[in-house]
């Protein structure tokens, strides 16, 4: 039959036409996450103990930490800083982590207008929590 591409479609449309939207208005209206959703990451500095497994398990070398040891011969974390940009949220940081310093957080408020804001000092960045 002639024209009857056009009949299904306008058969679809009309059966989506009719449904309540399902948009929200983002900046007024919050979304509700799963509880699962990994959107970003967060840094427990006092729990770190600076051993480098996170930084190692990253298949995109985003982490990179600094540590010193202190007068006990234990070691302990000087700096923290992701390159976001570059990151996958896999989580495999947080799996890798002994002490559970890193953890996936469900913050999804995260964008930036440039470049350079996306690489996190995360222990300025765990101190503003």
């Amino acid at each position: 039959m002639y024209g009857q591409g056009i009949l299904t479609g306008l058969k679809i449309t009309f059966k989506y036409l009719f449904r309540p939207p399902v948009t929200q208005n983002y900046p007024t209206v919050k979304p509700i996450l799963s509880a699962r959703v990994r959107n970003s990451l967060s840094l427990g500095p006092e729990k770190c103990i600076a051993c480098g497994l996170c930084a190692i398990a990253c298949p995109n070398k985003v982490i990179t930490l600094t540590s010193s040891k202190d007068a006990n011969n234990k070691k302990v974390l000087e700096s923290y800083t992701m390159n976001v940009g570059y990151c996958l949220f896999c989580g495999l940081c947080t799996e890798a982590c002994p002490t559970g310093a890193l953890k996936v957080s469900p913050d999804y408020e995260n964008s930036v207008e440039a470049a350079e804001e996306l690489i996190w000092d995360m222990m300025k960045r765990a101190k503003r929590r």
